[in-house]
């Protein structure tokens, strides 16, 4: 499995991890090559390693300034665990993670701590990723204090700005969580991430635990800050609808690997890979009167503690053959810009 991918990028630089930067250039904000994180499989009383879960099995991508890269696919892919380990909040297992040219995959506590200000995270839930002991300006501040930007006057300023930022009263800030709304408190999440200045922000599912129409407006919030502050993004999220509205370029993950990378419009026009074609077909259609063939997968997802040889997909796959099975297919690309791990995509 490992093999396989190492090729691949080694055979399509531009897919984004790797990719060859011309002289001079500004290099990505982000820039992962190969990412694995395997989490052991502990048993007995010895607690001996049995196995490993492999959440995340050699992926590649990067962001520029500026940028959205939208992160899509089932529940239990690997998503998230790609966002936590981008920011060192999970160790990775094996691989590359640059931010603006720098590896950090193994710094140090006290190495790692600048670039903590680099990249932030906006979490799913809105409730349990703040401390209900806290009051908001306090939860938005934290950081500033944390990392000696502010202190006393100053710091409650700088939180009071934040909050006008995000849409929220200054007389809110001392407010506990509980007193919000549920996109309330999102804001004040975003308010947080926002705090240090960072160049990107990871948004793990950050709306799909808000109503459809408070969804549209934290999208559009987050759309409105990156145009003032040049943020990139890495959006996570298995809402394909809001993918397509707020991401410059899409992958496409299953099974801990990165099936298909391309633009937004390539990805929703003309997918090349069998799984993207399904999630597609999945989309639901606002016309009644428009019919929509939709491709029904057989099966259940695998399991990442053994998933299939081959190809990760041939089990669920309806133009799966032989060679499926026993060769694991490379990432290439298919057209440019587009790439694709399936061996009978065509251009």
């Amino acid at each position: 499995m490992s093999d396989g991918t190492a090729t691949a990028v080694a055979e399509t630089p531009n897919v984004g991890g790797g990719a060859q930067q011309p002289a001079g250039s500004k290099p990505p904000v982000l820039e992962v090559v190969n990412l694995k994180k395997h989490f052991p499989i502990h048993k007995g009383v010895l607690q001996r390693v049995v196995g490993h879960v492999f959440a995340v099995d050699g992926v590649n991508f990067s962001i520029d300034e500026g940028e959205t890269l939208g992160l899509v696919g089932e529940s239990g892919c690997g998503k998230s665990t790609v966002g936590r380990t981008l920011l060192r909040l999970i160790e990775p297992t094996e691989g590359q993670v640059k931010i603006n040219g720098r590896d950090i995959t193994n710094l140090a506590r006290n190495e790692l701590r600048p670039y903590r200000r680099e990249m932030q995270i906006i979490f799913q839930d809105p409730f349990s990723s703040l401390d209900p002991r806290m009051k908001a300006g306090d939860i938005v501040g934290e950081p500033l204090s944390v990392h000696n930007i502010a202190r006393g006057k100053q710091l409650r300023e700088m939180v009071a700005e934040l909050f006008d930022q995000v849409g929220l009263r200054k007389g809110q800030m001392d407010n506990f969580p509980h007193q919000f709304s549920g996109g309330q408190r999102q804001r004040i999440g975003i308010a947080r991430a926002l705090a240090l200045n960072p160049k990107l922000i990871i948004g793990d599912e950050p709306v799909s635990a808000l109503d459809v129409s408070i969804q549209a407006q934290v999208i559009n919030l987050l759309l409105d800050l990156q145009a003032e502050r040049k943020l990139s993004y890495l959006f996570i999220s298995h809402n394909l609808a809001v993918v397509e509205h707020i991401s410059h370029r899409i992958a496409v993950m299953y099974l801990g690997r990165i099936v298909e990378y391309a633009d937004k419009k390539s990805i929703f026009t003309n997918p090349k890979h069998p799984y993207t074609e399904a999630l597609l077909s999945a989309v639901p259609v606002p016309d009644p009167t428009l019919k929509r063939e939709k491709i029904v997968l057989q099966g259940d997802v695998p399991s990442p503690i053994n998933p299939p040889s081959g190809c990760h997909f041939h089990t669920r796959c309806p133009y799966a053959e032989e060679q499926c099975k026993v060769e694991s297919p490379k990432l290439r690309e298919i057209t440019p810009g587009q790439f694709s791990a399936c061996h009978f995509a065509k251009a």
